[in-house]
């Protein structure tokens, strides 16, 4: 099943196009990438699952 994350421009769940673990400036893993319908930034707290 592929990393799923909410798109603010899409107003729905959408699968993280090429996601990529990193961690915030607090240190919280996150899972980032593009949203396949528009290309905006989706972001996943928690990292890759």
């Amino acid at each position: 099943m592929a990393t799923q994350g909410y798109c603010v421009k899409c107003k729905k769940k959408v699968d993280i196009k090429n996601p990529v673990e990193s961690l915030t400036s607090k240190g919280t893993k996150i899972a980032k990438g593009k949203c396949p319908t528009c290309g905006t930034t989706v972001c996943r707290m928690g990292g890759l699952k």
